[in-house]
């Protein structure tokens, strides 16, 4: 049967894959029982840019002089020849990129859309050093979690069907040198909810461990040294938290309990929700003096990069103590270290600038820090909610829901 746009005429062939009622409103077309039989002109190809497939989508088209434009959500028009006249058309379903990358076998993961009734192809890396299959066929990239950059970033270069990266990590810096070799329309997903229990608890490992001296109980039973004494609490201190989204929400819920005299947030902007005021950047030089505790659990970004430098750092009120969660360049290294040395603050990192942190680095010596190595997502909360995660995002995937956590779409 021909189907017609406004614009111009085409007919649907044949596939396995799809009806012809069903191919017409995949591309957006409606049945025209008057349009005329095409011809078979010379066919040319065209690759979509779809953000979204649908469960059974067209992503290679063949036409014969209509090419079809797509954006957010599907097909948008179509295009005739430059003289606008409508001529007769041919659009027919040849391939489709299906694979998805998982650093999960596919019965890891409960909940998967079953891969034949999705039209879908899982594929297991982990990093290992044979790929699964060619890079060309990739349409979702679950980059595997706790691997180096040189593992996971070379792949990306030549996943030239790529319409979905989706990380393990609440933070998507480390992608930014692959960004460039992306195509168009590729949206970038981050893991947003599976990283807030652990970090939030090491977060609270780490203040009541740098304040009540636990490092150097540690040492004295190292040493065999009884080292008693008064310690501060965390009972009555005020607490400054530098950026709230998920994270910094649940560092706070984990802060309830323990009697703090306030909790402050800062964020990109301003806002208001059920615990008080969210204050933004500029606030900062008013509120760090008053901050027994500062907490970073901000994103890195060209706005946080460096944001805690000798400025920021003189601010901090005398004996406070900063924590890092976020990403070792928020901190200027150097900077932090001029006020470690002078016994001014204290630190407790769980991320560093280097990282990993080299044998010899002044920070390994310095006065007054505590050091973990960058655990604060990975726990035993880790697996659980990136199964979850997971499941969820390839349903909405697969059906052609908008999916969640998109923090960038590569132009």
């Amino acid at each position: 049967m021909p189907w017609s746009s406004a614009a111009c005429t085409v007919r649907s062939e044949a596939s396995p894959r799809c009806r012809e009622p069903e191919y017409a409103q995949l591309i957006g077309m409606q049945p025209s029982p008057t349009a005329p039989t095409p011809s078979a002109p010379a066919p040319i190809v065209l690759r979509s840019t779809w953000s979204n497939p649908p469960a059974v989508p067209a992503s290679v088209l063949r036409s014969s002089g209509c090419p079809v434009i797509f954006g957010p959500g599907g097909p948008q028009r179509n295009l005739c020849s430059p003289d606008r006249r409508v001529r007769p058309v041919r659009i027919s379903l040849l391939t489709m990129t299906t694979d998805v990358w998982m650093p999960f076998e596919e019965t890891e993961v409960e909940g998967l859309p079953a891969a034949a009734e999705a039209g879908l192809t899982y594929r297991f890396w982990d990093g290992g050093p044979e790929l699964p299959a060619d890079p060309a066929d990739c349409a979702l990239y679950v980059v595997p979690y706790m691997k180096s950059a040189d593992v996971v970033l070379p792949p990306l270069a030549e996943m030239t069907s790529l319409r979905v990266v989706q990380t393990l990590t609440a933070g998507v810096d480390f992608l930014e040198p692959a960004l460039a070799s992306l195509p168009p329309g590729v949206q970038v997903c981050n893991a947003r909810g599976v990283h807030d229990a652990s970090t939030a608890e090491l977060a609270l490992t780490l203040i009541l461990a740098s304040l009540r001296g636990v490092p150097r109980f540690v040492e004295g039973q190292r040493t065999e040294r009884w080292h008693s004494g008064f310690y501060p609490a965390l009972a009555d201190k005020s607490v400054l938290l530098v950026g709230y989204g998920a994270i910094g929400t649940a560092i706070e819920d984990r802060l309830a309990p323990f009697e703090c005299a306030r909790v402050a947030r800062v964020a990109r902007s301003e806002r208001t929700t059920e615990r008080g005021t969210v204050h933004a950047l500029d606030a900062l030089p008013r509120l760090l003096p008053e901050a027994d505790v500062v907490v970073l659990c901000t994103p890195l970004t060209d706005a946080t990069r460096s944001l805690v430098n000798a400025g920021f750092l003189a601010r901090m009120k005398d004996g406070a103590l900063l924590v890092n969660v976020a990403r070792g360049p928020v901190v200027d290294t150097k900077a932090l270290l001029a006020e470690l040395e002078s016994g001014r603050l204290t630190a407790a990192l769980d991320v560093t600038d280097p990282e990993p942190l080299p044998a010899g680095h002044p920070l390994w010596q310095a006065p007054g820090v505590l050091i973990s190595p960058h655990v604060g997502g990975s726990s035993s909360a880790y697996l659980p909610r990136a199964r979850r995660l997971l499941a969820a995002q390839l349903r909405r995937y697969a059906s052609g829901a908008p999916l969640d956590n998109v923090v960038l779409t590569t132009s």
